[in-house]
């Protein structure tokens, strides 16, 4: 039998799930919080590249990549030698008491890939919602200022100061009392759903009309707003981009008012886009980046990069035990290495080549809406009528559990979006099998219209 270091697309050897797949299913169902959300019964044992193998022998076509997570494919040996070398070596002091020549190694990096003229300094976290946790804090830190505005749609984590920015979905919210005050939403550029009928690149206009001529003049004076956050690319919203105009217009609004314009990159950044930063693709320049999930290839690690200028809060002002952990450190020096010197490049390329393949599916198939993103960013949204556009989010999930069990392992956005966000890693061979194999899902799927 093949191992998974020998297959590039999927094989199944077992009804799914497998029997021993069911055994910890079963485990699982009796001491894991029921908080935890599963789309379908995958119960991964080990991984290499592209490929999941699960506790029976199935290996699967990994387009999901631990939500965007796994950059460089499941364990690449440059990354595990890094992860070894470090373990070996020294697991833990903490950085924000003692020093590592790993920190400043890695952040002076990452600095170095966000956009402007200006120096730029870091904050290592453990993972994306600490990274915007921490961002809120600077952000009020730099300004004197407290209140913050956000976005429908996205999702900048579910602690409570993120989840007070974070508007996907109210089971999110419900339940947990009085959140963060001073935050207010606006909606967000969605161009296929655009109430004004405007295209992709200019979908957004009258947002920003209501944000200065109506959010600053009733709900907050400009002069109290900290910072205005966005997500360049939603994630969990349903991978829906932010016209370039738009981002530029949030910025130039953000300068003009002295307001902090902070960028959400912790599922759209490390490369995914082809670029670095997805918001490298519109040109603009943000005081403060929030990074994470495909910083390290897995192993738990955030930032937070700004401008040196904006980054002036004082010790103690802010702190960590783990972040930046010197084995996770080592990972994500890895990591930029590969991104870096190839998959950076890899991801623009096999994105084109996935984009060419799908430019026809709303002509193909009477439940795709619409095919948008960038890179090996992609959301594909499923309608039951395209000329209503009504949201399918049944046969989204439908489709998203015969993808599983044809082989190929992807996930929902939104409401009724499938995302995917393999490894950076994929190749032509892996981009036709995932497209192939969704195309037969559709077919199935439009059956049960």
């Amino acid at each position: 039998m093949p191992t998974t270091l020998e297959v590039k697309t999927p094989r199944l050897v077992t009804a799914l799930p497998g029997p021993n797949a069911k055994r910890v299913l079963e485990q699982d169902a009796r001491f894991m919080s029921p908080s935890y959300t599963r789309d379908y019964p995958l119960v991964a044992k080990r991984g290499h590249g592209a490929i999941v193998e699960d506790v029976d022998g199935n290996n699967f076509l990994d387009f999901a990549a631990g939500i965007a997570v796994c950059s460089t494919g499941h364990c690449h040996p440059k990354v595990v030698a890094a992860i070894q070398k470090q373990a070996a070596e020294l697991i833990h002091m903490s950085g924000t008491d003692f020093y590592y020549e790993s920190m400043p190694q890695l952040a002076e990096r990452l600095g170095r890939t966000m956009p402007g003229a200006e120096s730029k300094k870091v904050f290592f976290t453990n993972s994306g919602t600490e990274a915007i946790e921490g961002a809120i804090k600077l952000a009020r830190y730099a300004t004197k200022r407290d209140k913050l505005i956000a976005f429908y749609g996205c999702f900048h984590g579910r602690s409570m100061g993120a989840l007070s920015l974070t508007a996907s979905k109210s089971t999110q919210r419900k339940g947990f009392g009085a959140l963060l005050s001073g935050i207010e939403h606006i909606p967000y550029p969605y161009a296929y759903r655009c109430a004004h009928g405007h295209t992709a690149e200019t979908c957004g206009a009258e947002i920003l009309e209501q944000l200065e001529g109506q959010i600053f003049k009733r709900l907050f004076d400009s002069e109290d707003v900290a910072g205005i956050i966005i997500e360049p690319i939603q994630g969990e919203g349903g991978y829906v981009p932010a016209p370039k105009f738009f981002l530029q217009e949030l910025q130039r609004i953000c300068r003009q008012h002295g307001i902090m314009f902070i960028v959400d990159e912790v599922q759209s950044g490390m490369g995914r886009t082809g670029k670095w930063w997805a918001s490298e693709h519109a040109g603009i320049e943000p005081d403060i980046l929030c990074s994470a999930k495909g910083i390290a290839s897995g192993m738990p690690l955030g930032a937070i990069i700004a401008r040196e200028s904006v980054m002036r809060w004082g010790p103690g002002s802010h702190g960590t035990t783990f972040g930046g952990n010197p084995v996770c450190i080592a990972a994500a020096l890895a990591t930029m290495d590969l991104i870096e010197s190839e998959y950076k490049e890899n991801a623009r390329r096999m994105g084109e080549y996935l984009f060419g393949r799908l430019a026809d599916w709303t002509k193909n198939f009477k439940i795709v809406g619409d095919v948008r993103g960038r890179g090996l960013m992609i959301g594909i949204e499923i309608v039951r009528d395209q000329r209503t556009k009504e949201k399918a989010a049944d046969l989204r999930n439908a489709i998203v559990d015969l993808a599983f069990h044809k082989g190929l392992l992807v996930l929902g956005a939104g409401e009724n979006t499938i995302r995917l966000s393999p490894p950076l890693l994929i190749d032509q061979e892996q981009a036709d099998f995932a497209a192939r194999t969704l195309e037969d899902c559709f077919r199935e799927a439009e059956k049960k219209i």
